[in-house]
């Protein structure tokens, strides 16, 4: 006969349990750390650097020196000489919010849907009539390839390769190993560079159904086409998700646990989500990080992506920022194929 069950049994087993996976958590560095360590270290480090600090100012191109020295008047105007062609490529490509064009009548040059634009076009009627109503002529820009969606949408297929690398190889290799399937592999006949190649492989075979979906979703719902060559669109995508194959490959190669490569991922994405150009130009940025900026991955992607999409520049043009993305998908994967390891 089976004993009857005691009445306090089943939440007594509830509560041996859930102690359990709290001695086991914090058994882990690597995951106490990844939990409460990372966010608290990056609260501090983004609460020194926005401390106190005022508001960014507009970026304003003008066409004369006259417009310049009257905008350059206003501490919350960033005002820089350009002529036509060169103001509106920096419109184009989110490094100004509005271009002032000399009159009579003084015309703006905008995107309405930005908010930014908005503001700067109201900074820009108060430093150029700051006595009465102005007389001003609005331009606002609307043709396919000169708005902020146009900016936007290679940002975020650049950003969607990029994750798609972290997590889809990255976690998924450090996955594998925590439910010891890869111990499992050791036994076979595959070396670990068959191995770690079968994920690049299907990284790369997965951006010919991934990228088609985004350039099209593009099209349908905002009509942003593609300037320039769609075979060398494809080309700089694959090169770019073969970039974060390696470094997602490097990111597994000896994390121990998925919580330790989560956090891991975070830190190497994070970076890139807010300083490589997904959702406003690099631009913005002091001149002292802009070498740290053009080289990381994501900033390569993007500049390379937009530079074909918005101005249809070919493989010269770009060629830079392709070698940096090469170099950095040889060298991941060497050190990731150098430091994996089954168990």
């Amino acid at each position: 006969m089976t004993a009857p069950p005691q009445p306090g049994a089943p939440t007594s087993a509830m509560a041996q349990m859930t102690l359990a996976r709290l001695r086991l958590f914090f058994r882990e560095p690597g995951a106490v750390f990844w939990t409460f360590g990372f966010p608290l270290l990056l609260s501090i480090a983004l609460g020194v650097a926005f401390r106190n600090r005022p508001p960014e100012p507009v970026a304003i191109a003008a066409e004369s020196p006259e417009l310049l020295q009257a905008l350059g008047r206003d501490p919350g105007i960033k005002a820089q000489l350009l002529d036509d062609p060169s103001a509106r490529a920096a419109l184009r490509t989110g490094k100004v919010d509005l271009v002032v064009l000399f009159g009579p009548p003084i015309a703006y040059l905008f995107d309405p849907t930005r908010a930014e634009s908005r503001l700067a076009r109201a900074l820009a009627d108060a430093a150029l009539h700051p006595h009465g109503p102005p007389a001003t002529v609005d331009l606002p820009v609307t043709e396919p390839g000169s708005r902020y969606i146009d900016f936007l949408i290679p940002g975020l297929i650049g950003m969607n390769i990029m994750s798609s690398g972290m997590w889809g190889i990255g976690y998924v290799v450090v996955e594998m190993r925590t439910r010891k399937l890869l111990k499992r592999l050791v036994a076979t006949p595959m070396s670990r560079a068959q191995f770690l190649w079968s994920f690049v492989l299907m990284r790369a075979l997965f951006l010919f159904i991934e990228l088609p979906i985004l350039l099209g979703f593009g099209w349908f719902a905002f009509k942003v086409g593609i300037a320039g060559s769609l075979p060398l669109l494809v080309g700089v995508s694959f090169l770019g998700a073969m970039s974060f194959a390696g470094v997602g490959l490097l990111v597994a190669s000896r994390a121990q646990n998925t919580q330790t490569v989560a956090g891991l991922i975070n830190l190497v994405m994070l970076p890139m989500f807010i300083a490589s150009g997904v959702f406003f130009s690099t631009a913005r940025f002091p001149d002292s990080v802009q070498p740290v900026l053009k080289a990381l991955p994501l900033t390569a992607l993007n500049d390379s992506l937009r530079a074909i999409m918005i101005d249809g520049a070919g493989l010269r043009a770009i060629a830079g920022p392709l070698a940096l993305l090469a170099a950095i998908a040889v060298v991941t994967f060497a050190a990731a194929l150098k430091l994996f390891r089954w168990r």
